[in-house]
């Protein structure tokens, strides 16, 4: 028999002492079944290790109370397996029906039954199929609400001053991410809000960093990642709660977990995937170069939009000083016809015109116009307004003829 790297249980008792096994019980004094499978319970929990076995998986099934149950088995036999709710928490998701698989579990009885069954605490598939299967199931859920759409996720901002990151703070992520940020040399304040990347409490604590930095809501971009590691070490950013509180986030999210080949359910949410934790700084925030560069081109663009628009502003007055002198000279000329017009009735009522006609108008020295008779006494000396000048005249003795 092939020597196994482990005990799975004490060794037997020499030969020559078996037959001095006790015997339990007696025909007289037989033991009841109850205590009979908690007596071979107890042997079997105290004499076994836990022990990791292979096989496949058959007759899964998910019972009311939450555990699994199923057999597991190969060409030669088969067991009963059970997996607490408790212990399904470590588990990507639950196998299915003819997965084969690597189980760690301790050997025990179902007491009521005298069943022999596995406890079951770990699942590993052969492969990758429960890691898969797990994140397909949270895909499907999270893209039938929308949240992997492309259209929800937001632009980053190219000049942030201030950069989030959720991550461990003694991981090589994080030194990583400061060292090409002091590079580029932007100037942005880094604000770290600290969480375990990996084991059990990782999830909550990563999904809680995130919902406290947007409701700290002074960030511009957040960075949310971690370094390599195997499929185990980074699962918890496969988490579904992780991945809603990327996507609840009132701030842009740059994922950048493991390495380029490495992919989670983070990176399909985040509102931009970097392969690495350094591509992920390099992406949150511009280098001093680039600003350099950017401020170059937009005094260039401002000053030529400034050229343009004063030369069209130039135009613009050129065109209303046209159309404001031409205004004004019909304005004058209906002026002018106008004024005209009002001279010639004027002239026609003028008392001049009527002098020119052959009329003269007498005045006496105060300028009073003599218009009756009456007002000519003799030897009266008056004026006589004719069109082209002035008379002295005066009245002589004779009789004043009406």
């Amino acid at each position: 028999m092939k020597q196994l790297p482990f005990d799975l249980f004490d060794p037997a008792p020499p030969a020559k002492h078996r037959s001095e096994v006790a015997t339990i019980g007696s025909a007289s004094h037989p033991i009841s079944v109850g205590d009979l499978t908690m007596e071979a319970k107890d042997v079997v929990e105290t004499r076994f290790r836990r022990v990791w076995v292979r096989g496949e998986i058959s007759d899964f099934k998910k019972h009311r109370n939450g555990q699994w149950y199923f057999c597991l088995r190969d060409n030669a036999a088969q067991i009963r397996c059970v997996v607490w709710v408790g212990d399904q928490q470590r588990m990507p998701a639950s196998p299915d029906d003819g997965m084969q698989v690597i189980v760690l579990g301790q050997l025990t009885v179902f007491a009521a039954r005298g069943d022999l069954q596995l406890k079951v605490t770990r699942i590993d598939a052969e492969g990758d199929g429960l890691w898969r299967k797990a994140m397909e199931i949270t895909l499907a859920k999270l893209r039938k609400e929308g949240l992997l759409d492309e259209s929800r996720k937001r632009p980053l901002p190219r000049y942030p001053r201030c950069v989030a990151i959720v991550t461990s703070p003694d991981g090589a992520a994080l030194r990583d991410i400061v060292a090409v940020m002091r590079k580029r040399n932007l100037g942005a304040r880094v604000v770290v809000c600290a969480a375990q990347v990996q084991g059990d409490t990782a999830a909550g604590e990563i999904a809680a960093a995130i919902k406290r930095v947007g409701r700290w809501a002074k960030a511009d971009v957040l960075i949310v990642g971690r370094g390599g590691g195997s499929k185990d070490d980074l699962w918890a950013f496969n988490d579904e709660r992780v991945a809603r509180a990327i996507a609840a986030s009132p701030v842009p999210v740059i994922s950048a977990v493991g390495h380029e080949v490495d992919m989670t359910i983070c990176d399909a949410v985040a509102d931009f995937r970097a392969p690495t934790p350094s591509a992920a700084a390099a992406a949150a925030c511009a280098s001093r170069e680039d600003v350099l560069k950017a401020l170059s081109i937009a005094q260039r663009d401002l000053v030529a939009e400034m050229t343009n628009r004063l030369r069209e502003r130039k135009r613009e007055l050129q065109r209303v000083w046209t159309s404001s002198t031409r205004a004004l000279s019909r304005d004058m000329q209906r002026r002018r016809a106008v004024l005209a017009a009002s001279a010639s009735r004027l002239n026609a009522l003028s008392p001049l015109a009527v002098l020119s006609r052959g009329y003269a108008v007498a005045r006496d020295k105060d300028g009073t116009p003599l218009t009756s008779v009456q007002q000519f006494q003799p030897r009266l000396e008056f004026d006589l307004l004719l069109h082209d000048g002035r008379v002295s005249a005066s009245t002589i003795d004779s009789e004043i003829r009406k």
